[in-house]
């Protein structure tokens, strides 16, 4: 899941991004409106964490703009502004939720756990399956042939976005983008260096290789062989 926080208080955004990135997620931050609907509208983020009172573009602007422009992405307002008509401003403009300043960091991340759950609810099912591997988009727990696998919070993240595209071919760009934030360079070799740590917690011991390389396109999730 890749997340965005627009947010000109550089101390909150600080704690947030810290935070997002202990908990698995691919995030980054921008100080301010204009700046965030550029990242917004080219990278595929899937939350954004949008404050109200921003610089150079409100954020009650940028979210009309957003929807105006059809970007599905689940948006969290967090705010000082916490009276009613803020709420319902904000929620009419689209917004999926809203998070009133100041607010504790656990509450936060569990916001972000419930609109998880509800992009699984809108799939009809939170369990991802492919042959004998099982993937709980809800509680992370993954297993082969009925065994757990452990997986650190990136690999698990990789193999969620592989999961959801099953049967798709993904280019490592596509990858890159969904996976990893910014401080990542773009050049690096960091997408096959995690595909080779899922294969071997995921595919090795088994008969059936589920992880396979498209050569010279990138990879994809299926039950048959290397093309």
């Amino acid at each position: 899941m890749r997340i965005l926080i627009i947010e000109d208080d550089r101390s909150i955004s600080k704690l947030v991004l810290q935070r997002l990135n202990e908990e698995g997620y691919a995030a980054d931050s921008c100080p301010d409106g204009e700046t965030g609907l550029e990242y917004a509208e080219t990278t595929p983020y899937d939350c954004i964490l949008l404050d109200l009172m921003l610089p150079k573009k409100t954020g009650l602007e940028v979210l009309e703009r957003l929807r105006h422009d059809g970007n599905n992405a689940y948006i969290l307002i967090m705010t000082a502004l916490g009276s009613v008509e803020d709420r319902v401003k904000g929620l009419d403009l689209g917004a999926d939720d809203y998070l009133v300043k100041p607010f504790s960091l656990d509450e936060l991340m569990a916001r972000i756990r419930a609109l998880k759950r509800r992009s699984a609810d809108n799939s009809r099912s939170r369990i991802l399956s492919l042959d004998d591997l099982e993937v709980d988009t809800v509680s992370r727990a993954v297993k082969r042939s009925g065994k757990p696998v452990e997986l650190t919070s990136r690999e698990y993240a990789l193999l969620e976005y592989l999961m959801r595209n099953a049967g798709t071919v993904l280019t490592r760009t596509q990858i890159d983008e969904h996976v990893w934030d910014y401080s990542f360079y773009t050049e690096s070799n960091i997408v096959d260096v995690y595909i080779r740590y899922l294969r071997n917690k995921i595919d090795r011991g088994f008969k059936n290789s589920l992880i396979h390389t498209v050569r010279g396109t990138g990879y994809v999730m299926r039950k048959d062989v290397d093309i």
